[in-house]
């Protein structure tokens, strides 16, 4: 039980020298800088991603559809002189 105690107040400790460390700041600027990057670019979330997906999956079929009822209709055409 004294052990966990030790672990425990070191753990305590040293996330309180870390968050007053150098490494912290470090870590806000990298942050800054990623998201700034980040956004500059043309990016989607996979959210939005699946959904255009599930749009051109359906649009696909929806071309398909019409093509063979194209084809159907030029045979007809052809058909009747």
């Amino acid at each position: 039980m004294a052990e966990t105690k030790l672990f425990e107040e070191l753990d305590r400790r040293m996330k309180e020298v870390l968050a007053q460390s150098p490494a912290k700041d470090l870590e806000k600027n990298l942050r800054a800088l990623l998201t700034g990057a980040f956004s500059r670019l043309d990016l989607v979330t996979r959210e939005e991603f699946d959904v255009q997906r599930e749009v051109l999956a359906r649009t696909r079929a929806k071309v398909e559809e019409l093509e063979a009822r194209v084809a159907e209709l030029e045979k007809q055409v052809t058909r009747d002189p």
